[in-house]
């Protein structure tokens, strides 16, 4: 008598769980429950995994129409700027430290993230940002809202050096993680070594006013679920 085999059908793909005799065969047959249960937990695995990818990637109109019901951590990178502080000549009358600011496709780029998120009907909760007046020239220019500065946000001084003791991409991290209120979204703004400190594999090659989308797990801990381009806020916001 041919081996006997039970299918296990999962979508387009078929699991084969194999019944080492006939007799285990009549016995599985005379018990439906137990089949049943066997299936059962050999398919949780396969749900569960399905849903996991599912919840780490967000594309499309599927990423705003998850951020408009809250619960995520857009973390910024500053929009565009020159390499070097302005002179007395072309430093923005705020600029009174005349520290590095936006350049014009810097300004223009976060104006216009701003004016994508009103219309996307994004809902942004709390603001953090670094000290450095670019990243709050960022946060005012896109009308995200008042804004908390944090030194561990900011450059401490060392320009675009990285921090090698890891306290400050601790600190992010654990910024990332916390939940924002209920229904918003929590925004951070900083700078490029900050970000990539915190989320070295994720940051690779961030783009001036790009945004990493996050997850907080509600255990500590935040998952990428998208990353955004500063222009492509207004082609989803197009779209929509």
């Amino acid at each position: 008598m041919p081996e006997p085999v039970t299918i296990l059908h999962l979508g387009n793909n078929a699991r084969i769980i194999r019944i080492k005799s006939a007799e285990q065969f009549m016995r599985n047959r005379s018990r439906p429950h137990a089949v049943l249960r066997q299936g059962l937990l050999l398919l949780l695995p396969v749900l569960l995994a399905l849903t996991l990818a599912k919840a780490e990637s967000l594309s499309g109109q599927n990423l705003p129409t998850a951020l408009r019901s809250g619960g995520y951590v857009i973390l910024l990178r500053h929009a565009s700027s020159p390499r070097s502080a302005p002179d007395a000549l072309h430093a923005n009358p705020d600029n009174v430290e005349r520290e590095l600011q936006l350049d014009e496709g810097g300004r223009s780029s976060a104006r216009a993230m701003g004016e994508a998120l009103h219309r996307l009907q994004i809902p942004i909760g709390i603001v953090l940002s670094s000290p450095t007046y670019r990243a709050l020239e960022t946060v005012k220019l896109a009308q995200l809202g008042k804004a908390t500065t944090f030194a561990a946000l900011g450059d401490g001084g060392r320009s675009m050096l990285a921090e090698k003791a890891g306290a400050r991409g601790a600190w992010l991290r654990a910024k990332t993680a916390e939940p924002p209120d209920f229904g918003k979204n929590t925004v951070i703004v900083t700078r490029f070594p900050n970000i990539t400190e915190a989320f070295p594999q994720d940051a690779v090659e961030l783009a001036d006013g790009e945004a990493l989308i996050l997850r907080p797990d509600g255990r500590g801990a935040a998952s990428l679920v998208a990353r955004v381009k500063i222009d492509e806020w207004a082609a989803l916001a197009r779209t929509r």
